[in-house]
């Protein structure tokens, strides 16, 4: 890993997408708990984020039994809204991404509205249940973090890639089938055995 690692890293963002000065805590949460603080979000025009974004249900497997259905809203939302997915992991009830946002352009609220509201569509009609108010699938807030380096940017993308080991899904980070690591074994980035069996910190 280290600066080897990170220099290769590199080629999958624009020259200066996460070059950032200062780094931006907007939300105090815990992840496994499931609650969220009250918080004022922090915007950067062109910015590249680190998202959570987590089930009602933290005891459904929903996400990756309808993985298809969100492929297909992440993939209408970028036709409409353009952004970047650097790197992402989806685990049953929660996913964890890295989106890198166009020049100018700080909505990344509004794609994540639009992306939760195509999947709980898509789940209600296979559900024959009516979509109303308060009936997302989705907890109502997420999680972000602004990328502030290149350094924060890696260590982003390796938690996001180590995530299913971390909570026990597999034991190697290659056997888990949701996961833009794949991406990064076949861009050259990552060998296939990475991080097998070692342990990540938060």
């Amino acid at each position: 890993m280290g600066e080897h690692y990170t220099a290769r890293l590199l080629r999958l963002i624009p020259d200066g997408a996460s070059l950032y000065p200062g780094y931006v805590v907007v939300v105090l949460c815990d992840v496994e708990m499931g609650w969220m603080v009250n918080y004022r979000r922090a915007r950067v025009a062109g910015g590249t984020y680190f998202f959570t974004v987590t089930l009602r249900d933290r005891r459904a497997s929903t996400l990756v039994d309808h993985i298809d259905a969100l492929r297909d809203a992440l993939r209408k939302t970028r036709l409409q809204r353009p952004f970047t997915i650097d790197a992402m992991v989806v685990l049953p009830e929660h996913l964890h991404a890295v989106w890198t946002l166009p020049a100018g352009d700080a909505d990344y609220s509004g794609r994540w509205r639009m992306c939760k509201s195509l999947f709980t569509r898509h789940v209600a009609r296979c559900r024959m249940q009516p979509v109303g108010a308060g009936q997302s699938v989705w907890q109502s807030r997420f999680w972000e973090h602004v990328i502030r380096d290149d350094v924060d940017f890696a260590r982003h993308v390796d938690y996001i890639h180590y995530n299913p080991v971390k909570h026990g899904l597999v034991t190697r980070t290659v056997d888990w089938p949701w996961s833009s690591f794949h991406r990064f074994v076949r861009h050259g980035l990552l060998p296939g055995d990475w991080a097998s069996g070692e342990g990540f910190g938060e």
